[in-house]
């Protein structure tokens, strides 16, 4: 398989028993590959042209490992729903790190290849229908500009697993900068012992963060850095009504992509409180109160590091404190700016807050739908909505001309802004659901029409009306986790 290209070098699998678990994917019984993602391919500078699908179908399902690949799943924890859990890979393994030739460093790990030590009562598999939503809906994500894992291949496995009832398995093909998160920080942590989080914090400056190497007190800096990319990763979801559904600790990856795609789902009308995950009966993961648990999350982060920090606890836990601290200043200035972006808005100006908390007060009294309303802002809608006539939206309208027009902004120049960040199509809910249905029927083309659809999400195109309009009854609707 040398013509693939693979060039594995596996730092990971290097590290000692305590971060992993050395095992090989389960081999499948009749593998066959239904989606491989060419473009993604090629930016890792794997050339898969002169492999056959057979050939593919065994090497994306595990059946036939490539030459340099070292498998391990590996160890982590979590809070989930709050509640700690000692956890791990679980029903994935990570098959070793290729770097491609601009040195950048990617785990290629397979999901849904069989059961591990922890695996605890679960099979160690994955449905068909859950591993096309993840590629689905992480390349959607990887279009809007949104730091994601990335799917590389789906393929059937030619087994039946049981969930509530009979479903195909399938193996997904994930790529990652790593699969580290801040769950495996609590694993590590909890074990009590100081020498291997001092590894582990090593190796993850010198992968992720190599500018931190020589700092004074690396674990504060790492602190800082984890918290600045989180907080631009959730002010991107925001940006787009993107709900992550399953926020837990070891969901949260410290290179700063969005991870794990089950019960995720996108806001339509807009409304805060958003919850379509089936398992977040309480709604501890709603669309607002992302920020909230991010900065909750960071603070089980910031614990695993209190004794890298400093000698003295209490000052340990003081200097994190005050990082953590700083979390709602930061994000509300960053959330401000993205909405400034959204409306076309240069500079800032006292009155910002009020006009954007304006809009987004009317649009959720009018049940108005988050994505369409600032595309017809952008004049892209031609809707003949009654709601965007009312006094209301034309004074509020009025007072947002009058911000446009200063600060030296022009019409050419905040189009151009508001292009750059509002996007015309998102993965509507029920067209995800559409293509998924036809996809466990055997029909693949409106997944492979979808993907095509979501690949320049920006940019106006012909024939995607079906693909802009939000569902009539999505009101109860539901996702869930998949395994």
């Amino acid at each position: 398989m040398s013509k693939i290209n693979w060039n594995f070098n596996n730092t990971y699998f290097n590290l000692s028993r305590s971060f992993k678990e050395d095992i090989d994917p389960v081999p499948v019984r009749n593998p066959d590959l239904v989606l491989l993602n060419d473009k993604l391919a090629s930016s890792l500078d794997l050339d898969f042209s002169k492999i056959s699908h057979k050939e593919l179908s065994k090497i994306f399902s595990g059946n036939l490992l490539p030459e340099g690949s070292n498998s391990i799943a590996q160890a982590y924890a979590g809070h989930q729903f709050g509640h700690f859990t000692m956890l791990g890979d679980g029903r994935a393994v990570l098959i070793g790190e290729h770097t491609n030739k601009s040195n950048i460093k990617y785990d290629i790990q397979f999901k849904g290849s069989g059961k591990t030590a922890f695996s605890r009562n679960g099979d160690g598999r994955a449905a068909l229908g859950p591993m096309l939503r993840e590629y689905l809906i992480s390349e959607a994500m990887f279009n809007l500009n949104i730091p994601t894992t990335r799917s590389l291949a789906v393929v059937k496995t030619g087994e039946d697993i049981v969930r509530d009832t009979p479903l195909q398995g399938a193996v997904l093909t994930r790529v990652a900068l790593s699969h580290i998160r801040v769950g495996t920080f609590q694993y590590i942590a909890a074990r009590q012992r100081k020498d291997e989080l001092e590894i582990l914090m090593n190796y993850v400056i010198k992968r992720h963060y190599p500018n931190i190497e020589n700092s004074q007190n690396k674990a504060l800096d790492l602190l800082k850095a984890v918290m600045e990319k989180q907080i631009d990763l959730v002010i991107n979801w925001m940006r787009v009504g993107f709900i992550h559904g399953v926020m837990n600790t070891d969901n949260m990856s410290i290179s700063g992509e969005t991870i794990d795609y089950g019960p995720c789902a996108f806001m339509d009308i807009y409304d805060p409180k958003t919850v379509f995950s089936s398992i977040d009966r309480m709604g501890r993961y709603a669309y607002c109160n992302q920020p909230f648990i991010t900065k909750w999350n960071l603070s089980r982060f910031a614990e695993c590091l209190i004794s890298l920090i400093d000698k003295d606890q209490k000052k340990s836990i003081k200097l994190a404190t005050e990082i953590i601290d700083t979390f709602e200043k930061k994000y509300e200035e960053k959330w401000l700016n993205m909405m400034r972006n959204k409306l076309g808005l240069y500079g800032v100006d006292d009155k910002d807050k009020s006009l954007i908390l304006d809009l987004l007060t009317w649009m959720h009294q009018k049940k108005k739908d988050y994505t369409n309303t600032f595309c017809h802002l952008m004049n892209l809608k031609n809707q003949k909505d009654k709601d965007f006539e009312d006094n209301d939206f034309q004074n509020w309208k009025k007072r947002w001309q009058d911000r446009l027009k200063i600060k030296n902004n022009t019409y050419e120049k905040f189009i151009k802004l508001m292009r750059r960040v509002n996007p015309l199509v998102i993965p509507r809910n029920h067209k995800v659901e559409e293509a998924l249905n036809e996809a466990n029927q055997g029909n693949l083309k409106p997944t492979i029409q979808f993907l095509d659809i979501l690949k320049n999400p920006y940019n106006e195109k012909k024939n995607i009306d079906e693909y802009q309009m939000p569902s009539l009854s999505n009101k109860n609707y539901k996702t869930f986790c998949g395994t």
